[in-house]
């Protein structure tokens, strides 16, 4: 207080000042210091010099296609949350199986792949694409899932996913983002996706919106599973788990309805995960 009254009456700005006292505090000698031009003011900071860094060729062809995405495709977005308990107490009791027997571990991400596999076998027209003036919808189920790495992101290639079972497609991912991630993907496991996943989960991103992933119509945005009281049947505030999934689609060819009968029917096998092992 005392400092603080003299630098107002001498017209010394304190912000300007390092100080002598403990802990570096500006005491009353700094001030009169300054006042008779004697103080040692504060080192002025190192600038930060500016960077103009060069686009590698993967990060060109991410901004030349999502950027073709985002304005020729009319995307519309719809939400859902999921009640996650079940699916993770699922896994818990799959995973000690798999501990006890030598088995493959689950991620929450596999049964999300999963999920969205059969939820697709049950509404084929979002796994489709628009072509000028008609729709292709595919037969198989080729599901391009969103992996990060060093220099941008990549879209590694599930093919025929229908016809994986949950292990299965836990070992193709895996297998695929390992090579993602030490820069092994040939072409071929890069193209001809039908459907993409992107979950950000792993971040403690609650919920995002992606972009469409062209020429596909549809693309999945997982967020992280957290805890929050809910309500539950007995109009009962209880703690719970809960997970925000985001689908944007290409509204040439998905009506909003249709995406609403997918995300029903994904919530569905994600809160009844016994389906996703028939």
């Amino acid at each position: 207080p005392l400092a603080k009254r003299i630098a107002r009456e001498k017209g010394v700005e304190l912000s300007r000042l390092s100080g002598t006292g403990p802990g570096g505090r500006i005491v009353k000698k700094d001030v009169l210091s300054a006042a008779t031009g004697t103080a040692k003011a504060k080192p002025a900071p190192a600038n930060l010099e500016d960077r103009r860094i060069p686009l590698t060729g993967m990060r060109r062809v991410i901004a030349q296609r999502l950027l073709e995405s985002k304005t020729s495709i009319p995307h519309f977005y719809l939400h859902i949350e999921v009640d996650a308990a079940p699916l993770m107490t699922a896994r818990q009791q799959l995973n000690a199986e798999a501990e006890n027997s030598g088995g493959v571990k689950l991620t929450v991400n596999d049964f999300v792949l999963r999920a969205a596999v059969k939820a697709a076998l049950a509404v084929p027209a979002v796994n489709a694409s628009f072509d000028g003036d008609a729709i292709i919808q595919y037969g198989d189920i080729h599901l391009s899932v969103a992996v990060a790495v060093e220099q941008g992101l990549v879209t590694p290639v599930i093919r025929s996913a229908q016809r994986l079972d949950l292990t299965e497609l836990s070992l193709a991912m895996k297998s695929l983002a390992d090579k993602a991630r030490n820069k092994r993907l040939t072409p071929e496991e890069m193209q001809g996706g039908t459907l993409t996943i992107s979950n950000l989960g792993a971040y403690g991103i609650d919920s995002f919106d992606a972009i469409i992933n062209p020429p596909q119509s549809m693309i999945l945005a997982v967020g992280a599973i957290v805890k929050k009281p809910v309500v539950n049947e007995r109009d009962e505030i209880v703690p719970g788990l809960r997970m925000n999934i985001g689908l944007s689609g290409d509204h040439r060819v998905v009506d909003g309805a249709v995406g609403a009968q997918y995300l029903a029917e994904l919530r569905k096998f994600l809160e009844q995960p016994i389906l996703l092992l028939l």
